[in-house]
């Protein structure tokens, strides 16, 4: 996949299938756009191209965290490259670009910037000044322009809506079983290995504490889940804790760690990936030490409980 970071480095060409978006999650529902502009360009023997911009607008129009993300940057490119996206744009969205008329950001950016044969955009699409664009102004420019525009719908699974937000809403409430499934993937995360405060080593569950890549990415609802741990290229499975630790601290910060099954090395410093498998439980304080391990042992058959009847 081809990674263009400004307009000049792309050579216009007309025989273009695109898409735009912000693409946050790249959910069911954005893969299906995906998957259209793949097989248009194929039976028109173009390029495909999709377009997106970062950071994600409404944390720069309205101020950092102001929307947390379901997938950073590099996720997104991983993702995309393994979708068979032949070229993406990443535009840098900042309030100067944001100032940029609907018209003259298609006219400068797509039309005579990349080229266009063909556009297929989702039915909810808005974009420049004030999101005063929509699908309806692309069709008028495509009628002007010459290129056609394809509108798809809204994607539903069983009757759940298909939308970054709503991904956010079933995240927020710990559903990462819903998550999972308006993804199509299990929903992770990455960062590096950092040193913690050790006391998961003294209760018999040393951890891994990761420090996240990016501020603005979205955790799931406080508590105990299930993951899958990524590691070196290896992949192992373990319990994800993600909470203010409440046994030992009146207050603290949000802090994920997991407990890898079977494991005992040094990888500190190291980049990981959770996938998040199943939620076991909300956060709980304890009121002792010894109640916290009873329950982190229960924890520990319940995860091994749910794996062994996946894999078997």
């Amino acid at each position: 996949m081809q990674v263009y970071n400004d307009l000049f480095s792309i050579k216009k060409d007309e025989n273009t299938v695109l898409t735009i978006g912000t693409f946050d999650g790249i959910h069911l529902g954005h893969q299906e756009i995906i998957e259209k502009v793949k097989k248009k360009a194929s039976e028109l023997k173009a390029r495909n191209f999709l377009v997106t911009f970062n950071p994600h607008p409404k944390n720069v129009l309205a101020g950092s965290g102001s929307v947390k993300i379901l997938s950073t940057l590099k996720e997104k490119q991983d993702i995309l490259k393994k979708s068979g996206t032949e070229n993406l744009f990443v535009i840098n969205f900042t309030k100067d670009f944001s100032q940029l008329p609907a018209e003259k950001f298609f006219s400068d950016y797509i039309i005579n910037g990349i080229g266009l044969k063909e556009i297929i955009i989702g039915y909810d699409f808005h974009f420049g000044k004030g999101r005063g664009g929509s699908i309806e102004t692309i069709i008028e420019m495509g009628k002007k322009n010459n290129f056609k525009v394809d509108k798809v719908e809204e994607v539903t699974l069983n009757g759940n809506k298909i939308s970054s937000t709503e991904i956010r809403k079933a995240l927020t409430a710990g559903n990462v079983l819903l998550v999972n499934e308006l993804l199509g993937r299990y929903y992770s995360f990455s960062g590096k290995i950092v040193q913690g405060d050790k006391r998961g080593r003294t209760l018999g569950f040393p951890t891994a504490n990761i420090n996240i890549d990016d501020r603005d990415k979205l955790l799931p609802a406080l508590g105990i889940y299930l993951v899958e741990f990524l590691v070196n290229d290896n992949k192992y499975y373990g319990l994800l804790s993600i909470g203010r630790r409440p046994t030992f601290y009146n207050e603290g910060n949000v802090v994920p760690e997991v407990y890898v099954y079977d494991f005992d090395e040094d990888i500190y410093d190291e980049f990981v990936t959770v996938n998040i498998i199943e939620r076991l439980r909300g956060e709980e304080k304890f009121s002792s030490a010894e109640d916290l391990i009873a329950q982190m042992n229960k924890d520990k058959e319940a995860g091994l409980e749910i794996l062994s009847k996946s894999i078997n």
